[in-house]
């Protein structure tokens, strides 16, 4: 018998499901295996089996400090992504922030803005975050871009963190305020 999917947020066009075992197929594995799909993010760039992700998605399952969500298109109910908040921390009310557009035949549409805000809306609602951070590789302009606009500030700067695109490259450290916390 399989836990039917509940839907714990949406947005104009976009529904988001807790990652499921239901949502371990090959177009996952082929968007973790796909080079510009991963070229930017901090799991990428390993070779990824169905095994490896069932092996990731149960791992998750019983975690209380993280929230993994599959991104749907409501239209058709298709699987285009992730978004996670992890690392949440009740005490100091934050979480660490991440997206994955997996599906490219759908980028360039706004689903990662309309996703991020309503993951970060509904994270600083339910979880009474006060603060959601997240890293991001300087070079991933269209990325940094994306963050600027949904209010995002840079924090830090780690010089040469990590190697992307075949060089080392910073990463950038950016933070986003509840519209309730005064500074």
């Amino acid at each position: 018998m399989t836990t039917p999917l509940i839907i714990e947020a949406e947005s104009a066009r976009l529904y988001y499901t807790k990652v499921h075992m239901s949502h371990c197929t090959q177009s996952y594995v082929d968007w973790l295996n796909d080079p510009e799909v991963n070229l930017y993010l901090e799991t990428g760039r390993t070779s990824q089996t169905l095994k490896d992700l069932e092996d990731f998605i149960k791992g998750l399952q019983n975690r209380s400090d993280v929230v993994f969500w599959a991104i749907n298109r409501k239209e058709n109910n298709k699987h285009i992504g992730n978004v996670k908040i992890d690392s949440l921390n009740k005490l100091h009310q934050r979480g660490e922030y991440g997206i994955m557009m997996g599906d490219k035949s759908e980028w360039g549409k706004g689903y990662a803005k309309e996703a991020s805000q309503a993951i970060m809306d509904y994270c600083f609602k339910k979880f009474n975050l006060r603060k959601i951070t997240l890293g991001v590789v300087e070079d991933n302009v269209s990325a940094v871009k994306l963050y600027q606009n949904l209010g995002y500030i840079k924090e830090g700067l780690y010089r040469s963190h990590g190697f992307y695109n075949g060089k080392w490259c910073n990463m950038l450290r950016m933070a986003k305020f509840s519209e309730n916390l005064v500074l």
